[in-house]
């Protein structure tokens, strides 16, 4: 067990751990993680690229999410219920246990770049989501279609070899399997955290709450189409009840709304260095937590962008780029902003969910509690259901098509569900975060390359764009 968690506990420090250290002013540093390194400026580079469409493009975004939900194929999904497929895992535990661990460690200033990972990070998430349109294939056991980055890496690496490869591609097993190890142990923090909210919010000993939520769980996962029905209906309603009870909190407390904002851009630069170590360590939460919680450049996305059916690439590319808005711009910063307006005094010495609770406890009293231990319940269930959408693309390109192994990762990753929710292990953060890390490392290398596939499809789309309006 010591050698797995050593292990882990190194890779980590190879992702997320200072590779280069640039001195500051006043002598402080900034310490600068191979995650970065790779995440910032390629989301800079697509950003440019396709000309800031972030803002260019924003209304065409809604106007697509608009569109009457049809798809040519009768057991495909349509272009809206991907995003509501990604969005369970986006708008999922780390818009809660994501934001407060990246406050907990980085201060509010850790909220900046928080904001400035999703706006670069859109354009991210457009290239990649239309390169998995791209390279999308008949899925012979759900119906429909699948793919994601496996599949798009390894037909670039197919071209690049002139044709000649076998079954496997190695980057592609590679991502394949961190994706796999990634989701099993978001499993095991997404049952502690409910679990733990549970306990404080009804006293419900541990073991209760996760044999419901590993049971309901298995009633969804286990039979074949049931996720997309699921999350159609769940989503929409739980991220709208969240963003509408946040904004009336926030609303009561706009006086403070001003001087939270002075506190985000002093602390995000740094400028109260006493906060957990400094502007490297407000860098870092904002942008470590930020990916987690969108996973804008992770590969996680694409897995269900593939699998919708739209009339054109660039549309399910557009969609998912909305979805980092929605998650980081919108709910992300109402969990922040309901922990910043609540009184120092209320929320001193306090992390994790019992930060979060108590500033719920502060404004809406014990209903303030018990909400989040429901609405986490929610994300949580949400975000697995999700998780385990996102799997069968990468179990198919590993084994095959073939219920077997499809139905053994979802048991493993109930067993991880249940396993997580009777114990807190430490390293299991750090295992989700080295999943995901990996996983971001074998899709940056190939999208950059790639990347002239999804740019044409934007200005084809855009071709027609221009066609529509003047007809």
């Amino acid at each position: 067990m010591n050698l797995i968690v050593n292990a882990i506990t190194a890779v980590y420090g190879l992702l997320w751990g200072d590779l280069i250290t640039l001195p500051l002013p006043g002598g402080g540093t900034l310490g600068i993680s191979l995650l970065v390194l790779l995440l910032i400026p390629t989301g800079v580079f697509f950003t440019v690229r396709t000309r800031f469409l972030p803002v260019r493009l924003f209304p065409e975004m809604l106007r697509v999410t608009a569109e009457k939900r049809t798809n040519r194929e009768g057991s495909a999904i349509s272009g809206v219920q991907a995003l509501i497929v990604s969005t369970a895992t986006r708008v999922g535990m780390g818009n809660l246990i994501g934001v407060v661990a990246a406050i907990s460690a980085g201060g509010a200033g850790a909220v900046f770049w928080m904001w400035i990972t999703a706006l670069i990070g859109s354009s991210t998430a457009f290239v990649e989501a239309t390169l998995a349109q791209l390279h999308k294939e008949k899925d012979p056991l759900y119906g429909g279609w699948r793919g994601g980055p496996a599949y798009y890496i390894h037909n670039f690496v197919k071209e690049k070899r002139g044709g000649k490869i076998g079954r496997y591609s190695v980057i592609a097993v590679l991502f394949a399997l961190s994706g796999l190890i990634c989701w099993c142990g978001i499993s095991q923090v997404i049952a502690n955290s409910v679990s733990s909210a549970f306990q404080n919010a009804f006293h419900v000993k541990p073991i209760y709450t996760t044999v419901v939520l590993v049971a309901l769980s298995a009633v969804i996962v286990l039979r074949k189409n049931a996720t997309v029905r699921v999350l159609d209906v769940l989503v929409p309603i739980m991220a709208a009840c969240y963003f509408i009870i946040t904004l009336i909190l926030i609303g009561m407390n706009i006086t403070v709304l001003p001087s939270v904002f002075r506190r985000i851009f002093a602390e995000a630069f740094g400028l109260r260095q006493a906060v957990a170590g400094g502007f490297g360590a407000v860098v870092m939460n904002g942008v470590k937590r930020g990916l987690f919680s969108n996973e804008a450049g992770s590969g996680s996305a694409p897995c269900a962008a593939a699998a919708g059916d739209t009339s054109h690439p660039a549309k399910t590319g557009l969609l998912q780029a909305l979805g980092v808005f929605i998650d980081t711009i919108m709910i992300c910063s109402c969990t922040a902003f309901i922990i910043l307006v609540t009184p120092v005094d209320k929320v001193a010495g306090l992390e994790g969910m019992d930060l979060l609770q108590a500033s719920m406890h502060h404004h809406l009293g014990q209903f303030g509690v018990v909400f989040i231990a429901l609405i986490l319940w929610l994300f949580s269930f949400s975000t697995f259901v999700g998780i385990l959408f996102y799997a069968r693309s990468n179990v198919a390109y590993l084994f095959g098509d073939n219920w077997l192994s499809q139905t053994l990762y979802k048991i493993l990753a109930l067993v991880m569900l249940f396993i997580g929710g009777l114990a807190a292990y430490t390293f299991v953060w750090d295992l989700g975060d080295v999943g995901v890390g990996l996983m971001t490392v074998f899709n940056i290398i190939v999208i950059l390359p790639m990347s002239g596939q999804a740019l044409s499809s934007l200005r084809d789309y855009e071709g027609k764009m221009k066609q529509r309006k003047l007809e």
